[in-house]
């Protein structure tokens, strides 16, 4: 039998936060896919099924929140946790990330040990 890498989504709009997220994760030992915005993170989410999702909560168009909403009202998407990974390290901020459905909350710069963990606790919870 096959053992099939847990796929993490990568989304974020700036492709340098992209790159090194992706590398923490693929060192981490799962598979990263991404969405550089919110509106293709809901598509990517359907079709691939991923064990959890990196949300960039500042981005055009749909942000990281409100991406985050729309997965949790739809059955196909609201079991995935959402850990959001963002520059904005207020304490206002992190709450209100939480109450918009995050499993966590991770700041940018990103240390590695700190998101895999994250990403680890979340796809145990």
């Amino acid at each position: 039998m096959q053992h099939s890498i847990s796929k993490v989504l990568i989304v974020d709009d700036s492709p340098t936060q992209l790159h090194s997220l992706r590398e923490i994760v693929e060192q981490g030992g799962y598979e990263a896919i991404v969405a550089d915005c919110g509106e293709r993170a809901l598509e990517v989410a359907s079709d691939q099924r991923p064990k959890v999702i990196l949300m960039d909560i500042v981005m055009p168009g749909m942000n990281g929140y409100q991406a985050t909403r729309q997965l949790g009202r739809n059955a196909g998407t609201a079991d995935i946790p959402v850990i959001f990974v963002s520059t904005r390290a207020d304490e206002a901020d992190k709450i209100w990330g939480m109450r918009q459905g995050a499993r966590d909350y991770v700041t940018k710069p990103v240390d590695p040990q700190v998101l895999l963990s994250a990403i680890s606790a979340a796809m145990a919870a």
